[in-house]
């Protein structure tokens, strides 16, 4: 496996200055941000999806410093009730998965996105619950009505370009947990796969490991995010882990995204990298930085030295067991 960034953290830096630093610390490779969140710091993709000579530019910078670009990151909703809001997010969409094989990947990372509740809302509405009777409808009605139909024409759009989707699983969204990811990849298509980031799993309560083996046998598991959570129990115990609270309000939030190493350690780390070789991942764990105790600096450092500790890099040929 290969260690990279989400290099959306990167931001603040300029384009070359940026894989200047990711050269520096020892990374190998780089998950370029597209928009819409958090939008496009580095190019317009648009406009390099139209010059050759811009996506042979962005190639050669990052291979002069040995990073291998393996993903494009287009996290919004395109199935948005807002109407200027969904076009602009599937635009992005279909822009990042024609860009992809032009640089050089075939990992178009993404969020389902969330529809409303019936055709006459304007804003998503996330249903957390079976009943009162008006979630099941409003469940059934996102499901059949807009994101199956959505999403199997983009399953067939992204299988037309050689590029796999990768949905985060994220809470707020109708693709939050294991079984909603294979809800949707059975219903639209095989292109349709999963961003494996442990951060947003641990909080709801699902065991990471577990969801990698059972969406490893899926043959689904087409990215991993590095990033961690830590979660307080004193606060749990009060409230529960749905927290609407400012991510800034440390004291008081029932959880909190942490550097990797800093929510949980060897215990979850070295099954959870050993689960996804066994599977069949051989890819790379794209470190995201949302650590609101450390600079950006600080927490991808401290991340990529921990996880450098627990990566396994070369396959033994001797079974594993758990």
């Amino acid at each position: 496996m290969k260690l990279g960034v989400m290099a959306a953290g990167l931001g603040a830096m300029k384009w070359e200055q940026a894989l200047d630093y990711c050269e520096k610390i020892g990374l190998e490779a780089v998950e370029l941000p597209v928009g819409p969140y958090p939008g496009t710091p580095f190019f317009d993709p648009a406009e390099v999806l139209d010059d050759p000579t811009a996506q042979k530019r962005i190639k050669d910078q990052c291979a002069k410093r040995n990073l291998e670009i393996v993903g494009l990151s287009v996290h919004g909703n395109p199935v948005s009730p807002d109407p200027d809001q969904a076009a602009e997010h599937a635009q992005a969409h279909d822009t990042a998965v024609r860009l992809a094989p032009k640089l050089g990947t075939d990992v178009v990372i993404n969020f389902s996105g969330c529809p409303g509740g019936s055709p006459d809302d304007k804003t998503p509405n996330w249903v957390t619950c079976a009943w009162p009777p008006d979630f099941e409808r409003i469940r059934d009605y996102q499901w059949d009505e807009v994101l199956k139909p959505f999403w199997t024409k983009k399953n067939t759009e992204a299988a037309d370009e050689g590029v796999r989707i990768a949905f985060e699983p994220h809470p707020g969204f109708c693709v939050y947990n294991t079984e909603t990811v294979l809800k949707l990849r059975d219903a639209c298509g095989q292109q349709l796969g999963v961003n494996l980031d442990p951060s947003h799993l641990f909080w709801q309560g699902i065991d990471p490991i577990e969801s990698a083996r059972v969406l490893g046998d899926a043959g689904c598991i087409f990215h991993v995010h590095g990033k961690d959570v830590s979660i307080d129990s004193h606060n749990t115990k009060i409230n529960g882990t749905l927290d609407t609270k400012s991510y800034g309000d440390l004291d008081n939030r029932s959880w909190v995204y942490r550097t990797c190493g800093y929510g949980h350690g060897d215990e979850f780390w070295k099954p959870f990298i050993s689960m996804l070789r066994l599977k069949g991942y051989d890819g790379v764990i794209s470190i995201e930085h949302e650590d609101a105790y450390m600079s950006v600096q600080e927490g991808f450092e401290k991340a990529i030295t921990y996880l450098r500790s627990v990566l396994i890099t070369e396959k033994s040929g001797q079974a594993w067991w758990f």
